[in-house]
C-alpha cells in the first residue's frame, strides 16, 4: 500500500472512531483474510460501537478461533449492528463470544425488541431440557452449563436492544424489568435442574425419594431490585426461600421434611448459578435478607416466616419486604407469602423505632465505602442512586400507612404514584426521575464494560470517553463527568425539595386545592424523620414562615434545608423551638437574615448547636447576638485570660455601683461560657482547651467580683488587709467541665489590723462574694467544703491560722486536698505565702505512712457511702470504679509519696502529674495511658451530659436517646448509644484494674 493510500485509509479509520490506527489497519487486513469479507462490509456499522478499537480486537480474536460465525454475523445487517454495539461496549461479551463463537448467530434476532418474560422462561427451560441426560449427575452439571450459556444469549439480546436504542436513557425502565425477568427465568430453570439432582443424588442413588421432592413446594421471592423489576446487568440477586407441602400429598410428607428437601433444593439452585464451573457464574444469589440474616435458616415455611415477622423482625426488615415479589418456583405459595407480609410492611412506619431503623438501613450501605471510592460511587455516594431510592421509599412508608395508592414496588412507579396523589410536586418529581434514569444508565454501562458488578465511575480518560459514547449523553469523557457531578448536586437538592419543602404547604395560607400536603400528612412526615412532637414542629414552622415580610420570605427559602438539618440532629424538636425563639429575639436584624441566607455553613452550625444542647439554646435566647460567631471561626475560639481581664476591669471602670458592675460581669461570664460551649459542640477546641477556658472564665469572674466587693466593703483605713481566693479540686487543677462547682478556700492576712476586725471583714467579703457571684441562669457555686475542718471550720482563716492548723491538726485528706490548691484572686503576696505553706504540707520530705493508709481507708469508705442511693456505680462518672476519683486519688497518692523528690509532679494538674509519674518510672506507660484515657473520657462525658440536658449530672444516663445525644456531642456517629456505653465501661474497667493494683496493692 502506497504512503498516500495508507494515509487516506487511516484518515477514514480516524473518522470512523478508531484511535489506534496502525493496529486497526493490521487487524482489518487479518480479519478480511479470515472471513473473506471486504473492509467496507466489516466497517459498515462501526459507528454504533462505543470503542471501535476494542471491538475490532475482539472480532479478530473470535475469527481466529472460528471465522464462519463472524462472517455470517456480518452478512446480516441486524446481527452486524449488534456485534459492533456489544463488542464495542463490553469486553465481557467479547470473552463470551470467544468461548462460544456460534452464539453470534443469535444476534440476527437481537436489537429489534426486548424478549418477554414468557419467552425467556421458555428459552432457558429449553436449554436444560435439551441437555439433561436422564437423571445422571453428569446431565445436571451439563444442564447448568447450558443454562448459563443460554442466559448470556438472553442477556446479549437485552444489551443489544439497550445499546442500539436511539435514547437509551429512556429505555431504562424496560431494560431493568427485562433483566429482572431474566434473573427469575434463570432461577426457575436452575430450580428445575436442582429438583432432578436432589431426586437422584450426586451419584445417582436416591438422596430424597422422587415423590417427596415432587410434593415439596418451594417459592423463590425476589427482593430489592429483583423484586422491583429494577435489576442491573450484573448484580446480586436478593431472594427469600419459602417452603411448603403440596396439599394433595400432605399425608405422605411432613412440613419439617419438606423444609429439609426445600433447603437442599435452594442450595442446589444457588449453586447452579453461582458456583465456579466451565462456564463462569452468572451472579451471586443472596439470601441474607431472610429472617435472622446469615444466622437464620436458609428456608422456612410460610408459618415460620410469619411467626418471625410477628414477634422478632426489626423495622428495616419490613422496609426490605416493600419490594418482595414471587419470581420463581411455586407461584401460589409465593403469592400467599407476599399477601401475608404486605400489611406488616405498610404498618411498620407506626413502629416506635421506625426512624432509627430506616436511617440505619440507609447508613449501613455507606458506612464501609472506602474513602478513595466515594468520589466515584454512582450508587452509594452522596447524590447517588441510593439517595433517590431512600427518599422515595421513606415517602412511601410515611404516607403508605394510610394511602394504599402509593404502595408500589418500583422506584419510578412509586414516584409517579406520589405525584398523582399529591405528595410531591410534578416538576421536582420529573427532574428526580430523569436523574434516576441517567444514574442507572451510567451504572449499566460501567457494568457492561467487563460484565462485572461495579458501581464506580471510571477514572481513566479513555474509559470515560467510551462511557460518554455508549450512553449517548455526551461526546467527550470530560463532559460525561460534568453531567454526573451536576446530577449528584441536583439529587441532594431535590431530596430536600421533595421531602422537606412540601411541609411548608401544610402551614402556608394556601387554598386547599393548592396544598401539596395536608396538615395530617405533614405531621406524618415530620414524625417519620424524627420529630417527637410533629404538631408542635408544624406550629413553629408556621410561625417562622408565615407573612409577607422579608424575614418570612428568607425563612421560607431556608426552612426545608434547616428542617433536614434539625432532623439529623440530636433533639430536632428542641432545636426547632430554640431557633424560633432566637429568630423572634433577633426580629428583622439584617445581619442575622443575611447570615442565614448567604452562609450555609453558619446556618447548618446553628441547627447543630441548637438541636445538640439545651445549655446552648437557653443561653442563646438571652445572648442572641452570639449567632454571629457561627459565621467567623475566630469568634468561636475561647478568649484569652488577658482579654477577659481587660474587659472585666473596663466594666468596673464604667460602673460605679456594685450591682450594675456585677450584672455586667455575669453577662460577660455567660457570654464566654456560651462561646466555649459552641466551640466544644462544633469541635473547634479540644477537651483540654475547654477545661482551660472554663477555668479562665471562672477565675476572671471571681477576680472581678472580689475587686468589686472589696471596694464596697473594706474601708480605706483597713486597706492593709490582704485577702485571697485559693482554687481547689478540679478548679485548682484547671480541669473544670460544664456544670462543675468551683471549689475554693479563703485566706487573709491582717497586716496590723485588729484580728477580730480582720476576721469579720474577711467573713463579710466571703458572704458578699458568694452573693454577687450567684447566677440563676448559669449557677456558679463557690464551694468551700475542702477547707480545714470542712463545713465545721471557719469560712475564712488567716494565714497564721492555716499554718497553726496544718502544723498541729491537719488530717491526711487535707494534705491531699492541698495538692490542687492554687491561688487565683486577691493579694499576690498572700497567694505566694500560702503556696509556700501548702508546699510544706503537700510535698513532705518523708511521707506519712499512717496518713497514706488513712487515705486508702477514706477512699474505700467514699466508694461505699458517697454514691447516691440506687445509682449503678459503674455509671457514675465521678465516683464510679475506674472513673475520675480513682484516677485522681491514685495520682494524688503518688504525689504525696514522691513529689518531694520529683519536682515535675508538683503540679495541680491531674494529667500533668500522671505523665510526670510515668516519666519518673513510677507508673508503666500502659497503666498511665489507661488511667489518662478513663479520666479524659469521663470528663468529656460529664461535660457532654450537661450540654445536652442543660442540667449537671455525674451519672451516665441509661436512656438510649440521651446516650445517643451525648455520643453525638463526642463525635460518635448517629445511633451510637450502645457504643458510647460500651466504650466507657470498657475504658473504666481497664482503669479500675490499674487503680486496684497500684492504689490498694
Amino acid at each position: 500500500m502506497t504512503g498516500s493510500v495508507r494515509s487516506g485509509a487511516r484518515t477514514l479509520l480516524a473518522r470512523l472512531g478508531f484511535s489506534r490506527l496502525g493496529e486497526a489497519e493490521a487487524l482489518l487486513t487479518e480479519l478480511t483474510a479470515h472471513t473473506g469479507l471486504t473492509r467496507d462490509g466489516i466497517l459498515a456499522d462501526v459507528a454504533v460501537s462505543a470503542d471501535a478499537d476494542e471491538a475490532l480486537v475482539a472480532l479478530t480474536r473470535i475469527a481466529r478461533r472460528d471465522a464462519a460465525p463472524v462472517r455470517a454475523a456480518h452478512e446480516d445487517p441486524r446481527a452486524r449492528r449488534a456485534v459492533w454495539a456489544l463488542l464495542g461496549a463490553s469486553d465481557g461479551f467479547a470473552d463470551f463470544y470467544f468461548r462460544h463463537p456460534h452464539e453470534l448467530a443469535d444476534l440476527a434476532s437481537a436489537g429489534g425488541s426486548l424478549p418477554t418474560d414468557a419467552e425467556m422462561r421458555s428459552w432457558l427451560a429449553d436449554a436444560i431440557d435439551a441437555t439433561a441426560d436422564g437423571f445422571s449427575a453428569t446431565g445436571t452439571e451439563s444442564a447448568w452449563v447450558s443454562l448459563r450459556v443460554r442466559y448470556r444469549r438472553v442477556l446479549a439480546r437485552i444489551a443489544a436492544y439497550d445499546l442500539l436504542s436511539p435514547s437509551p436513557v429512556d429505555e431504562i425502565p424496560k431494560v431493568t424489568a427485562a433483566l429482572a425477568d431474566a434473573a427469575g427465568a434463570a432461577l426457575e430453570a436452575s430450580l428445575a435442574v436442582a429438583r432432578t439432582r436432589v431426586s437422584q443424588g450426586a451419584a445417582g442413588a436416591g438422596l430424597f425419594p422422587r415423590e417427596q421432592v415432587a410434593a415439596t413446594r418451594l417459592a423463590i421471592i425476589g427482593m430489592g431490585k429483583t423484586g422491583a423489576r429494577e435489576l442491573n446487568y450484573v448484580s446480586d440477586v436478593d431472594v427469600i426461600f419459602v417452603a411448603g407441602v403440596d396439599p394433595e400429598r400432605s399425608d405422605t410428607l411432613s412440613e419439617s421434611r419438606a423444609v429439609d428437601i426445600a433447603t437442599r433444593l435452594a442450595v442446589q439452585t444457588m449453586r447452579g448459578l453461582s458456583e465456579v464451573e466451565v462456564e463462569p457464574p452468572l451472579w451471586e444469589v443472596d439470601a441474607n435478607l431472610r429472617p435472622e440474616g446469615k444466622q437464620g435458616a436458609l428456608v422456612r415455611s410460610l408459618d415460620s416466616h410469619l411467626a418471625y415477622y410477628e414477634r422478632w423482625a426489626k423495622s428495616w426488615e419490613f422496609q426490605a419486604l416493600l419490594k418482595a415479589r414471587p419470581i420463581a418456583g411455586d407461584r401460589e405459595l409465593g403469592d400467599a407469602y407476599v399477601r401475608a407480609v404486605q400489611p406488616k410492611v405498610w404498618t411498620s412506619a407506626a413502629r416506635e423505632n421506625f426512624v432509627d431503623s430506616v436511617q440505619r438501613m440507609r447508613e449501613r450501605v455507606t458506612d464501609h465505602i472506602p474513602a478513595a471510592e466515594v468520589p466515584f460511587q454512582i450508587k452509594l455516594g452522596p447524590g447517588g442512586i441510593r439517595d433517590i431510592e431512600f427518599t422515595v421509599q421513606l415517602l412511601q412508608l410515611v404516607h403508605g400507612l394510610s394511602d394504599d395508592r402509593i404502595r408500589q414496588r418500583g422506584t419510578l412507579e412509586a414516584l409517579d404514584a406520589l405525584v398523582t396523589q399529591g405528595y410531591i410536586g410534578r416538576t421536582e418529581a420529573a427532574t428526580f426521575a430523569r436523574d434516576y434514569h441517567v444514574l442507572r444508565l451510567l451504572e449499566h454501562r460501567v457494568q457492561l464494560r467487563h460484565l462485572r458488578r461495579t458501581h464506580l465511575m471510571p477514572a481513566d480518560a479513555d474509559d470515560q470517553r467510551m462511557l460518554a459514547r455508549s450512553t449517548r449523553l455526551a461526546e467527550s469523557g470530560g463532559r460525561i463527568w460534568e453531567i454526573w457531578e451536576g446530577i449528584k448536586r441536583e439529587v441532594r437538592d431535590i431530596h430536600v425539595r421533595l421531602f422537606y419543602r412540601p411541609l411548608l404547604s401544610a402551614v402556608a395560607a394556601l387554598p386547599a386545592e393548592e396544598r401539596v400536603l395536608s396538615t395530617e400528612q405533614a405531621r406524618d412526615r415530620l414524625a417519620a424523620i424524627g420529630f417527637a412532637d410533629p404538631a408542635g414542629a408544624l406550629r413553629h414552622i408556621a410561625a417562622l414562615t408565615s407573612g409577607l415580610s422579608r424575614k418570612a420570605s428568607i425563612q421560607r427559602h431556608l426552612m426545608p434545608v434547616m428542617i433536614r438539618w434539625f432532623a439529623d440532629g440530636v433533639d430536632p424538636d428542641y432545636g426547632l423551638l430554640a431557633f424560633r425563639r432566637l429568630s423572634e429575639r433577633l426580629g428583622d436584624t439584617p445581619w442575622f437574615l443575611r447570615m442565614l441566607r448567604d452562609s450555609s455553613g453558619a446556618a447548618e452550625s446553628l441547627t447543630r448547636v441548637l438541636s445538640g444542647s439545651r445549655y446552648i439554646g437557653e443561653l442563646m435566647e438571652w445572648i442572641p447576638e452570639s449567632a454571629a460567631w457561627l459565621d467567623d471561626d475566630t469568634l468561636l475560639r475561647p478568649r484569652s485570660g488577658v482579654a477577659l481581664q481587660q474587659e472585666a476591669r473596663a466594666i468596673q471602670t464604667r460602673h460605679g455601683g456594685i450591682e450594675d458592675a456585677m450584672r455586667a460581669v455575669r453577662a460577660l461570664r455567660r457570654r464566654e461560657l456560651l462561646r466555649t460551649a459552641m466551640s466544644g459542640i462544633l469541635q473547634t477546641v479540644t477537651i483540654e482547651e475547654i477545661a482551660q477556658a472554663l477555668t479562665t472564665i471562672t477565675e476572671v469572674t471571681i477576680q472581678a467580683t472580689l475587686r468589686a466587693v472589696r471596694r464596697e466593703i473594706v474601708p480605706p483605713e483597713d486597706d492593709a488587709l490582704d485577702f485571697s481566693v485559693i482554687a481547689m479540686g478540679r478548679f485548682g487543677g484547671a480541669e473544670l467541665g460544664f456544670g462543675s462547682d468551683a471549689d475554693v478556700m479563703y485566706v487573709y492576712r491582717a497586716n496590723g489590723i485588729d484580728p477580730d476586725r480582720a476576721q469579720r471583714l474577711a467573713a463579710r467579703i466571703v458572704s458578699e462574694l458568694r452573693r454577687h457571684s450567684e447566677d440563676h441562669r448559669v449557677p456558679l457555686d463557690l464551694d468551700a467544703d475542702l477547707r480545714p475542718e470542712g463545713r465545721n471550720g471557719p469560712i475564712a482563716r488567716s494565714l497564721d491560722s492555716y499554718a497553726a492548723y496544718y502544723r498541729r491538726w491537719s488530717l491526711s485528706w487535707e494534705a491531699q486536698a492541698l495538692l490542687r490548691a492554687r491561688g487565683i484572686a486577691g493579694s499576690v503576696k498572700l497567694i505566694r505565702a500560702f503556696t509556700e505553706l501548702a508546699d510544706q504540707v503537700r510535698y513532705p520530705e518523708t511521707p506519712d505512712t499512717q496518713g497514706l493508709r488513712e487515705i486508702k481507708r477514706i477512699k474505700a469508705r467514699v466508694e461505699a457511702e458517697r454514691l447516691p442511693q440506687g445509682t449503678d456505680p459503674s455509671r457514675h462518672l465521678k465516683l464510679g470504679p475506674g472513673s475520675l476519683s480513682d484516677v485522681e486519688w491514685l495520682v494524688q497518692l503518688l504525689q504525696l509519696q514522691h513529689a518531694h523528690e520529683v519536682p515535675a509532679m508538683r503540679t495541680t494538674s491531674t494529667v500533668e502529674a500522671l505523665r510526670a509519674a510515668e516519666a519518673a518510672g513510677l507508673l508503666p506507660t500502659t497503666a498511665a495511658d489507661r488511667l489518662a484515657a478513663a479520666w479524659r473520657l469521663a470528663s468529656r462525658l460529664r461535660s457532654a451530659n450537661t450540654l445536652l440536658s442543660g442540667h449537671t449530672s455525674d451519672v451516665l444516663p441509661t436512656d438510649r436517646a440521651k446516650l445517643d445525644g451525648i455520643g453525638r456531642l463526642l463525635d460518635y456517629p448517629p445511633r451510637s448509644a450502645t457504643q458510647v456505653e460500651e466504650d466507657y465501661l470498657a475504658t473504666t474497667r481497664r482503669s479500675r484494674r490499674v487503680f486496684e493494683k497500684l492504689f490498694y496493692g
